[in-house]
């Protein structure tokens, strides 16, 4: 039977509508169950959170011609993302001009709505997307790069021109995820001029575009970007690994609701800085689940285990590349 304590920290994960939070304090329902006999419950509990988590995709097809979009209704809070105290300042600056935007606008002032993130895969790009689109309970569209680019000669421009009438007549926060597709330098000698129309379309549209849209480019790759773009953008946000206190902020927020006891050290929170956000986030889903069927509580052990099962996958890379 469910404790108190783990009733309250369902309660709370509810109301605070942290859904990751209540997923952990859900599965810790399911675990105590199971432990005193009641493996046919805990099997039904965990079977209605893994249907809820599946059918909760709130994605969908943007009926347009081109399929240009993947429109999301996010949900994730700020609360969630993990970064550096720069990027969170940053964000919590642009949430704070878009919603006060018309008071600057009537001082002559514009909010900070362009916004280019960079840095290594699994840092919080994306996320960083839905978390504005979240806070500002704007849809997010994602810009599907390998509809927008394609082989016929003047279409590629046509298609981005789309894009940026739908920023302009749907307000919006809208994602070119692995932007380098399109901004890729000018001058380097493997650009084609098809590609180099493309991105001097792209910063003709973002420079004279005045909607009341988000724009957010994200890319894995800000050396083989062209300069040109940079003073585009309202705000550049450089994303990095983890420092050892967001790691353990990252598994405290995965891991609080499902054992509030464990507390991960400074030594294993060392070794999985070496690992970027989303691989954490995952580690720390394999540690439930382990936890979880082996009715065992969590342990330092077990992480540290875990993350030189996926460093030992990124060693692998480079030996076999």
């Amino acid at each position: 039977m469910a404790t108190g304590e783990q009733i309250k920290a369902l309660i709370k994960a509810h109301y605070d509508q942290d859904s990751e939070r209540f997923k952990a304090a859900a599965l810790r329902i399911a675990a105590s169950e199971t432990r005193i006999g009641h493996a046919t419950l805990g099997r039904e509990l965990t079977a209605i959170i893994d249907a809820s988590v599946r059918s909760k995709s709130n994605v969908i097809n943007l009926a347009n011609k081109d399929n240009l979009f993947l429109v999301s209704f996010t949900e994730v809070k700020l609360r969630e993302l993990i970064v550096s105290p720069e990027i969170n300042d940053k964000i919590n600056c642009v949430l704070a001009e878009y919603r006060e935007r018309k008071k600057l606008a009537s001082f002559g002032l514009g909010c900070r709505r362009k916004l280019l993130l960079e840095g290594m895969p699994g840092t919080g790009k994306t996320m960083t997307a839905s978390v504005i689109a979240t806070e500002l309970r704007l849809p997010l569209f994602i810009v599907q790069t390998d509809k927008l680019i394609t082989k016929y000669l003047g279409e590629t421009s046509v298609r981005l021109r789309q894009i940026f009438e739908t920023i302009a007549n749907n307000r919006a926060v809208y994602l070119f995820d692995e932007f380098d597709a399109i901004g890729a330098d000018r001058a380097r000698d493997n650009e084609v001029g098809e590609m180099r129309r493309i991105l001097n379309s792209f910063l003709q549209f973002i420079e004279t575009d005045a909607s009341e849209s988000v724009i957010i480019a994200a890319t894995n790759n800000r050396n083989i970007l062209d300069q040109a773009l940079f003073r585009r953008f309202d705000e550049v946000m450089h994303y990095k690994l983890p420092s050892v206190n967001e790691v353990k902020r990252i598994v405290s927020n995965r891991t609080g609701a499902y054992d509030p006891d464990f507390s991960l050290s400074d030594e294993v929170a060392a070794e999985l800085s070496q690992l970027c956000q989303a691989d954490i986030t995952r580690i720390c889903e394999n540690a439930l689940k382990k936890s979880l069927l082996s009715d065992s509580p969590l342990s330092n052990e077990l992480f540290l285990r875990l993350c030189v099962d996926r460093l030992s996958i990124y060693s692998n890379e480079q030996i076999a590349g």
